[in-house]
């Protein structure tokens, strides 16, 4: 087991008491089950993943373990992308893994690369568990990261091209959406702004993001605006009127009823829990 601010690595028999209730996670996660079953829920939604599945869980989520069985052993990795954005290339190369790696909060499948991504988190976790962090093994941890990511692309982009040419114009519309909004987010939140911008009809754009990601345009913007206040409350020493007034809100209580809707806690507490 080793847990940081931006990786959380486990290899066990039974989940941590954090994930047992409601978790909210700002991380990409997999779950990898060796043995057993398990039952958990995301976003209300509940799934089961058994021996030889993965678990895909996508950032700004809430993810709730709730049952397991006795034979179960698992491998668990959660880490930020942000850390090693820099190391992906150019803005539209990072914009296209974000996308793929976002389609859906939650995916369990069997990809015939357990044993691989089980082995990138076995790397992980025994360089983390060395007591001598230097530059080097710092830089080596952010390689196994790009290749992890890169991985989980190349997984997802693999089922998405059996969809055909439909689909993947689809894809490319959703992943200029995506773009739009890391780049608009903080100011504009209409469905209809980022369908003048795609030169669609809000009616079409949300069909086209319902079909492949299973979200609506406008959660799509929440989580957005989610991930950034958590970012700016971990991060940064501004007040949450301050974190109000650099997303747009027009007070810290609509701010605060807004988040505590979207992850079940108040942004004071929420920043009392991080801490």
């Amino acid at each position: 087991m080793e847990i940081t601010d931006n990786i959380i690595i486990y290899e066990a028999s039974e989940f941590p008491h954090f994930l047992m209730q409601p978790f909210y996670s700002d991380y990409v996660g997999i779950v990898i089950c060796h043995q057993g079953m398990f039952r958990f829920c995301v976003d209300g939604t509940s799934f089961v993943a058994s021996m030889g599945e993965t678990v895909f869980l996508s950032p700004g989520i809430l993810f709730h373990v709730q049952e397991v069985s006795a034979d179960f052993r698992y491998t668990l990795l959660f880490y930020r992308v942000e850390q090693i954005l820099h190391m992906l290339g150019n803005t539209v190369v990072s914009m296209r893994l974000y996308s793929t790696l976002y389609p859906q909060s939650c995916t369990v499948a069997h990809t015939e690369y357990e044993e691989m991504l089980t082995s990138y988190a076995r790397m992980l976790l025994d360089l983390e568990q060395k007591e001598k962090h230097d530059t080097y093994s710092l830089h080596e941890q952010k390689l196994l990261l790009m290749a992890v990511t890169y991985r989980l692309c190349s997984i997802f982009s693999a089922s998405f091209q059996k969809e055909g040419k439909e689909m993947r114009r689809k894809i490319e519309t959703f992943e200029m959406l995506v773009k739009l909004i890391e780049e608009n987010f903080m100011r504009e939140r209409t469905v209809a702004f980022y369908a003048d911008q795609l030169c669609l009809t809000p009616k079409y754009l949300s069909v086209i993001v319902k079909s492949v990601c299973g979200k609506t345009v406008q959660q799509l913007i929440f989580k957005a605006i989610i991930r950034r206040s958590i970012y700016l409350m971990k991060n940064t020493d501004k007040t949450i009127q301050q974190i109000a007034s650099d997303l747009s809100f027009p007070n810290a209580s609509s701010f605060g009823t807004f988040f505590k809707k979207h992850t079940g806690l108040s942004p004071k507490n929420y920043r009392m829990g991080a801490e």
